[in-house]
């Protein structure tokens, strides 16, 4: 299995550029999977179905599949941060490649999102400068790029041309893990 990740200030463009690329690694023939850091409280459940019922019930995990997908829901009985290994660590052995979005701070081997500076962007700095494990900026306006960088700068519009990037050096995101969960989680 190969990893990326995608970091970047939010509006970079960071899940338009992950969307855009899945269809482009599928076409090539490669299965791919999806880890997203969400910051805020979310829920893929509802009030009012089973699986909300069954977890309101105090249920620790509920997982619901069909013949077409399978969801897990796990509740934690106190906050837990799990990290981006963890979290790959639950995903299907058999896939090609697995795309991060957000842990930014994680020790993955990135492409840093970056947009031609605006007013969103005032005195950010990008982080690439200060990261080792940016390999590579993906940007709409290479000519805007604050600093210069000896790492590939990719089109940003170009989801084709950081496929083959990805594709290209391949090796280099070969993923290799042993977790250790923690006893409480």
């Amino acid at each position: 299995m190969n990893v990326v990740g995608f970091a970047g200030f939010s509006g970079s463009g960071k899940t338009t550029l992950v969307e855009r690329l899945i269809p482009v690694l599928k076409a090539r023939g490669l299965r791919v999977s999806v880890v997203k850091h969400a910051h805020h409280r979310f829920d893929i459940d509802h009030p009012g179905k089973d699986t909300f019922r069954h977890r309101e019930a105090g249920a620790f995990e509920v997982v619901v599949a069909s013949d077409r997908r399978l969801a897990l829901m796990r509740e934690f009985e106190q906050p837990a941060e799990l990290s981006v290994h963890q979290l790959i660590a639950e995903l299907y052995e058999g896939v090609d490649w697995v795309l991060v979005e957000g842990f930014k701070s994680s020790d993955l081997l990135k492409i840093e999102v970056w947009r031609a500076p605006s007013a969103h962007y005032a005195g950010r700095e990008p982080m690439y400068m200060e990261d080792d494990f940016i390999v590579a900026i993906a940007t709409d306006d290479a000519t805007q790029l604050p600093h210069e960088t000896l790492r590939p700068v990719l089109d940003l519009n170009n989801p084709q041309a950081v496929a083959d990037y990805l594709i290209r050096d391949q090796e280099r995101f070969e993923y290799s893990f042993e977790i250790r969960l923690p006893q409480d989680v």
